[in-house]
């Protein structure tokens, strides 16, 4: 659906310079997208925009020239863009992610991922708000965990996102709450993803390295998630029931060492010198949950269910930028 609008053109003839008014078509359907610079928000742009809606992605640190700059942090920044865009629909991706750093740097990542959430949960009153989450909020000793299981975060982070969850429903109780797992995707550099910055140590293929082999995870693919919220954004538009706590997550069960190993097999590299890891070393970081599978019925039930894209195929198209000779991917793939 799209609406019909005008902008000003300058047209060159021979001999002649002139303004113009003309028509064209602006997508009806407005998103804003909170956190557009980083892994996640970035997918969640794409999908929105090459799928017939009008986005406004907005960023911090890293926002200009290609998103709005926004402090999240500033109620009236907040409110300002929320009043001007008049979006039916907000995706805020916007968090701090790094558990080791949460644990670090408590203060600052609390006022992201619940003080932050809260203002703009509060700004976005009768507005689909979509709050991107996490399976942290469980313990990981009781797996698989089902949207109505209690929660139990071991770390920080996870106690942050939880918090953020409640903020959010108690200012807007007719958002959604997505919660997922590990993500990977296109990254701008490997060290942007828990999962892509194991290439290093595949890459490398020299040197012994250990990987965990301990906790169990599910990484999921960046470009899934955002389909899911593209979903669930334009079933809203039509029910407006839909609301409440969602869960989504990858299927493929791997330990780090595992996600290693696909990772060489998927490069016909070696994997050899990865060594499987399989006691946590003492004064490892933030605890993590040994498995906090998540049960995805719910959006399955209500056909917003999306098929993960196979580990093998996703981490290659994420990675092969990263390759030290580039010709692999024309040997490859054609």
């Amino acid at each position: 659906m799209s609406m019909r609008d005008t902008e000003l053109k300058i047209r060159f003839t021979p001999g002649h310079v002139e303004v113009v008014q003309e028509s064209i078509d602006t997508p009806f359907k407005r998103v804003l997208v909170t956190g557009a610079t980083g892994l996640l928000g970035r997918a969640v742009y794409r999908e929105f925009q090459n799928n017939g809606w009008h986005t406004l992605g907005c960023g911090y640190s890293r926002a200009r020239p290609r998103f709005l700059k926004c402090n999240l942090m500033d109620e009236d920044a907040v409110r300002g863009v929320i009043q001007d865009f008049q979006p039916h629909v907000i995706v805020h991706c916007a968090a701090e992610r790094r558990p080791d750093v949460v644990e670090r740097h408590t203060e600052a990542a609390m006022n992201l991922n619940i003080h932050a959430s809260a203002t703009l949960a509060k700004e976005a009153a009768g507005i689909f708000l979509i709050y991107v989450s996490t399976d942290y909020v469980f313990d990981g000793r009781n797996p698989p965990y089902g949207e109505n299981d209690a929660p139990n975060p071991l770390n920080m982070y996870g106690k942050s996102k939880l918090e953020g969850e409640r903020e959010v429903l108690r200012h807007n109780p007719t958002a959604a709450i997505l919660r997922i797992p590990i993500l990977y995707g296109e990254v701008e550099r490997v060290e942007e993803s828990a999962v892509t910055v194991l290439w290093n140590r595949v890459q490398e293929g020299v040197e012994s390295s250990t990987v965990d082999h301990c906790q169990q995870r599910f990484p999921t693919y960046t470009g899934d998630v955002g389909r899911v919220c593209r979903l669930m954004a334009d079933r809203r538009l039509q029910d407006p029931s839909l609301r409440g706590i969602f869960h989504y997550s990858g299927t493929e069960q791997m330990t780090k060492y595992e996600m290693a190993c696909a990772i060489a097999d998927a490069f016909s590299l070696p994997s050899s010198h990865l060594i499987p890891l399989t006691e946590q070393p003492a004064g490892a970081g933030a605890q993590r949950p040994q498995n906090a599978q998540l049960e995805c019925s719910r959006l399955q039930s209500l056909g917003l269910g999306v098929e993960p894209t196979p580990f093998r195929t996703a981490i290659r198209d994420s990675l092969w930028p990263f390759l030290y000779d580039k010709r692999w991917r024309q040997t490859v793939f054609h």
